[in-house]
């Protein structure tokens, strides 16, 4: 095999390669959201974690509702928001 035709199988080989570890764009997009939305959530726990909110377990809707617009607000509590909720109505059930 004369040297040429080693490189032009190996150029080949490596094209091969590249194929099957290439990612379409739509996957790329997707584990860059799914990060980012990992992050911003982790984010929002730890700052509920820092406001002791669950060193007593939650009693009412308003503690609960509290809890969950801290989470939301992820990276936003570091930034001065702090959300809270002071009433909280939840639907009766229909007899």
């Amino acid at each position: 095999m004369t040297m040429r035709g080693r490189r032009n199988r190996r150029d080949r080989e490596i094209r091969e390669v590249r194929e099957i570890h290439a990612r379409p764009p739509y996957q790329v997009a997707r584990f860059l959201l799914s990060t980012l939305l990992l992050v911003w959530f982790g984010a929002g726990m730890v700052a509920a974690m820092q406001r002791n909110y669950f060193i007593n377990t939650p009693i009412d809707c308003r503690a609960w509702g509290t809890i969950a617009v801290t989470l939301v607000a992820g990276p936003l509590n570091y930034m001065g928001a702090n959300p809270k909720i002071s009433e909280c109505q939840l639907p009766e059930p229909s007899r």
